[in-house]
């Protein structure tokens, strides 16, 4: 393979320019094109490359733990495991889209494979702060454990609604920037008959699957309107490309929003808090900062799918 049908490959290899963010530009997809180009040569399964990311991410996340000499050295072990159980991350899905082994199930493990890594991170980091915090505030978090408990649980709740915005208006994005093909885009009432098909295990997931998406879309009800209009008026939700055009236009100054609450921001924030030795400050930075950031972006959402409506019923698109 020569050097234009490598790049053409790694391209092809990404979601799209509009949603991908700089530091995965610069750092985890040129890594994880590596590895999905040797994994693909090895044989192996988008599924198999997710579920070493969780053993690699989890493994980083306890030794976040090590609060005190000589034993911090394995901080910076940990936050090795947890940047290369990303570039692993990147890799299945970079590895699913050159080799076209798409599936629902790989999409579901994705995204848990994440919560595992944090879940890891959130008691190391809070039994850091609980055995190793020696200035007042340590011996106040130790004194009433319960406080450092409840931002803990309360950082973790909001984490996991924020990647789900995140990556539910991120698929909206590339659903009218790419089509069906190019989204991952799911709804309800179409999950709703994938759990009544489904039995054992898959049932299951699928169960816990269709409840995300309803929760979801619970938060957005002026985009859910819009796409009972749009199916109703066109008899798709693609609908035509002058609003395929007119919604990227509204949406892409937001991607910058659905990326820094995913990954990349939230882990540096997580980083430098291990580094300078103060633990909680990543929890307050989630439950400040970024749900800040989340209000923001959900707002502004329902505000341009408020236009686009207004634009839909007076006929801009027929």
């Amino acid at each position: 393979m020569n050097f234009k049908e490598l790049k053409q490959q790694y391209n092809q290899s990404l979601k799209s320019m509009d949603t991908e963010e700089h530091i995965d530009l610069w750092f985890y997809r040129p890594l994880g094109f590596v590895w999905a180009v040797l994994f693909a040569k090895l044989g192996i399964k988008p599924n198999a490359v997710t579920i070493a990311s969780i053993f690699l991410g989890v493994a980083g996340g306890i030794l976040l733990y090590f609060g005190a000499q000589p034993l911090i050295w394995l901080n910076y072990v940990g936050i090795f495991l947890i940047i290369w159980a990303n570039t692993y991350d990147s890799a299945d899905g970079q590895l699913a889209r050159i080799t076209k082994q798409y599936s629902q199930i790989g999409r579901i493990l994705d995204g848990v494979s994440g919560d595992l890594w944090f879940f890891a991170i959130y008691f190391a980091l809070v039994f850091r702060e609980l055995h190793f915090g020696d200035n007042w505030l340590g011996n106040f978090f130790a004194s009433h454990q319960w406080v450092i408990w409840t931002m803990a649980i309360a950082a973790g709740i909001s984490h996991a609604l924020q990647c789900a915005m995140a990556d539910y208006y991120r698929q909206f994005h590339l659903f009218y920037l790419k089509g069906k093909d190019g989204s991952e885009l799911e709804s309800t009432a179409q999950l709703d008959e994938q759990v009544k098909q489904a039995t054992g295990f898959k049932r299951i997931t699928m169960f816990f699957y269709r409840n995300y998406t309803a929760n979801q879309e619970r938060l957005t009800p002026t985009l859910q309107s819009l796409r009972r209009e749009l199916k109703s008026r066109f008899g798709d939700e693609v609908a035509t490309q002058q609003f395929r055009d007119d919604f990227r236009r509204h949406s892409l100054p937001l991607t910058k929003y659905t990326n820094m609450l995913t990954f990349n921001t939230r882990t540096i924030a997580m980083f430098i808090s291990v580094i300078i030795m103060i633990p909680w400050l990543y929890f307050a930075f989630e439950l400040i900062v970024l749900n800040l950031m989340l209000i923001y972006m959900i707002l502004r959402h329902e505000s341009f799918c408020k236009h686009l409506m207004r634009d839909v019923n007076t006929g801009k698109y027929n």
